[in-house]
């Protein structure tokens, strides 16, 4: 395999304010693929900076008396807690107000220049006669000219997707003192986007596969070949004084870059910065044709990033990017972010208040894919999730076996894990999904890379529950079958660890340091029976469970209570603006006790097939099932039936569970939903069947 040279972005976040989960996000998402291009054996740079030019942080600066400079330099120092918390690797981290990013802008301005694509005209463009300053397209506010949708901001609608001029604006308003603008004429720079060059280049590179995903190419694609007032327009890429932001050559201090043309070049200037650090050669680096450019950008952010951007770098003679990859936006219980609707998640206070980033990191992989669709972040969700997938699945396989070889052989594992029929099969199913996985890793599917690691999970955790190592360590005579067992087991979850290694690097390192093995990378997945004969360390916990008030804490919660005895909302309750207050059951028709047909939907029932049935020592009335629950996995529930059940008889059975229960925690582990019985007052209890033809999955409704 020939090692692939590799240089990645993520969107650069504005310094004006910290770090949202969005940010977080896209972060994540980009750390996770460059972690599984290296573990191929890949070179990867990956590298970012603050967008530090602009309007909004000059003004910004000026509220709070210090200069722009003070105000980037103080967002900038906040950076490193939250990319260490959350084990995002960034190369370098660097900024547009560099002599990097100032260099690379005015070289390229003068390339586009020299090529013809630069002219000037004079605009007439609108003042503020309060702040006496031109207005920036963001501080102008009005009716959409295309939907009439009111206060949008003056160079696109956030309804309808409309790219305008500010003054098509209808009633338009400064949004920085409220007064309405007056017209001033105003001499402006313009990228000359509409030349036929351009057109001819960015219908070639949107048709070249690989760039973009077929939605984001098409979109690209309507901009392009758009005609009448939706046809590509040029570029407006000047700003007058006052401006924060890299001046533009032979002006005299009077106009600067619009910091969208200045921005994606940082993305140059902090890896220019890089390569001083590290000795490489930054001009052969990107000219070398088989160097990849990758970048990792938000939705909201396409038009710049698959038009101007490209067609800037080509007639600039650079290099243009291989993959712009696009994802969508995060919300949070299925509303977008609000801090005044307690819809919001802060980073930072998601690790003040101790959460595990890494819990973090699988939840957002396990929802992402490569489309361009959003993806909700809900808290019972998100601890359901992870209190199945990481503790009950993945890291119980290592919980439930390293403590026997530690009592029985001094941690020390069988020479040939894998020995019998049983295990090897097991083994070589892990095994055989190596390249499928490693597929959707590599087309950022990870969410489909992550339900196949949790299936590989669940067939190591049938194993378990049908070798039942507990019950063989009693008798001596079967003490090498355990060892076997558990050797068995931790291969496995060896490989699995592989697997997650570019979601979970810190969990990684902690499993690396049990096995006592070096790092990992995917070629490890090859070796068989890597840990035959090996001596591991004791087994220390590796990771604990969500529990609910930390997600309170992380949310702001503030718990009621008081027990809620019926679904009446308060008198003093206001309705929406514009919405009808839910009806309310009369007293008549209502008995005490009584719930809606909506309250009984919020019950997911499912089918489940008991795999396993087993005693549970020192319990009187429970036995520990495990159950198929279709695409949903497999779950752990405690029931309360070993008087009215032989384990043995339940095996094969299907009943009936409350499949979105939150996780209890008790004494015995956790259980992860409720087995529906019947019972009266006469003695006996009776689990509930379904009819024949039903499958572990299907809804009850």
């Amino acid at each position: 395999m020939t090692p692939r040279n590799i240089f990645v972005t993520t969107a650069l976040p504005y310094a004006n304010g910290s770090f949202h989960i969005g940010h977080i996000m896209e972060y994540i998402q980009a750390d996770i693929w460059v972690r599984f291009q290296r573990m191929q054996g890949h070179q990867l740079h990956f590298v970012c900076a603050d967008d530090a030019h602009g309007a909004p942080i000059m003004l910004k600066a000026e509220s709070e008396g210090i200069t722009p400079e003070q105000l980037v330099g103080r967002i900038a120092a906040e950076r490193k807690k939250y990319l260490e918390g959350f084990h995002i690797a960034f190369d370098n981290w660097h900024s547009t107000h560099s002599p990097e990013n100032t260099a690379l802008s005015q070289e390229i301005y003068g390339k586009l220049k020299a090529a013809g694509l630069i002219y000037t005209k004079s605009i007439e463009q609108f003042f503020d006669p309060v702040k006496q300053m031109f207005l920036a397209d963001r501080y102008i506010k009005g009716g959409c000219p295309k939907c009439s949708a009111a206060d949008q901001y003056g160079d696109a609608c956030e309804v309808c997707g409309a790219v305008y001029a500010p003054t098509e604006l209808k009633n338009p308003y400064s949004s920085l003192s409220g007064a309405p603008p007056v017209m001033k004429s105003s001499e402006h720079y313009f990228f000359k986007l509409s030349d036929a060059r351009c057109r001819d280049f960015l219908k070639q590179w949107l048709d070249e596969a690989g760039h973009l995903q077929p939605q984001v190419a098409n979109k690209a694609r309507e901009w392009l070949t758009g005609d009448g007032d939706k046809a590509l327009g040029d570029w407006d890429i000047s700003r007058d004084a006052p401006y924060f932001g890299i001046e533009i050559p032979d002006t005299g201090g009077k106009k600067f870059f619009y910091v969208w043309l200045d921005a994606p070049i940082g993305y140059l200037a902090s890896f220019k910065n890089y390569c001083a650090k590290k000795g490489i050669d930054f001009d052969r680096f990107l000219a070398d044709p088989t160097t990849e450019q990758v970048h990792f950008i938000g939705k909201d952010i396409i038009y710049f990033h698959t038009l101007f951007w490209p067609a800037m770098l080509h007639f600039a003679g650079k290099k243009t990017p291989n993959q712009v990859n696009v994802h969508g936006f995060i919300t949070v219980s299925g509303e977008k972010m609000s801090k005044s609707r307690g819809t919001g998640i802060s980073p930072l206070r998601y690790l003040d208040v101790g959460m595990n980033p890494e819990w973090l990191r699988y939840y957002i992989a396990a929802k992402l894919n490569a489309s361009v669709e959003d993806i909700d972040f809900n808290p019972d969700d998100f601890m359901a999730r992870v209190n199945s997938d990481l503790v009950g699945k993945f890291v119980n396989i290592a919980s439930r076996t390293a403590p026997f070889l530690t009592r029985l052989f001094d941690n020390r594992l069988s020479a040939q894990p894998g020995s019998g029929d049983a295990e090897a099969k097991l083994l070589g199913e892990v095994r055989a999904s190596r390249d499928l996985i490693k597929q959707h890793y590599e087309q950022r599917e990870f969410g489909k890379a992550l339900r196949e690691v949790m299936r590989l999970a669940d067939l190591a955790n049938e194993y378990l529950a049908q070798t039942a190592p507990w019950a063989r360590a009693k008798d001596p005579a079967l003490q090498a079958s355990v060892q076997n067992i558990c050797s068995t087991s931790l291969e496995v979850f060896r490989l699995l660890t592989i697997y997650l290694k570019p979601v979970l690097p810190e969990l990684a390192q902690q499993v690396e340091a049990f096995l006592n093995i070096p790092p990992l990378d995917w070629s490890h997945a090859d070796e068989r029976c890597a840990l035959g004969g090996s001596q591991i360390n004791a087994y220390a916990h590796l990771m604990t469970r969500v529990e609910e008030k930390q997600l309170d804490a992380l949310l702001d919660i503030e718990k009621e209570t008081a027990k809620m005895t019926n679904t009446t909302p308060h008198p003093a309750t206001p309705a929406k603006a514009g919405v009808a207050p839910p009806p309310q059951p009369s007293p008549a028709s209502a008995g005490e006790g009584v719930i809606s047909i909506d309250d009984f939907s919020k019950i997911d029932l499912r089918i489940a097939k008991i795999v396993n049935a087993e005693t549970v020592e020192g319990a009187d009335k429970l036995l520990r099932l495990t159950l198929d629950v279709g695409a949903l996995g497999t779950k752990q529930v405690f029931a309360g039936i070993k008087s009215a059940y032989d384990p043995a008889t339940l095996v094969g059975r299907l009943t009936v569970m409350v499949a979105n229960l939150a996780p209890r925690k008790m004494k015995f582990g956790m259980s992860e939903g409720m087995v529906l019985a019947a019972s009266g007052d006469t003695p006996g209890l009776f689990i509930l069947s379904p009819d024949d033809g039903a499958q572990p999955g299907m809804k009850v409704k």
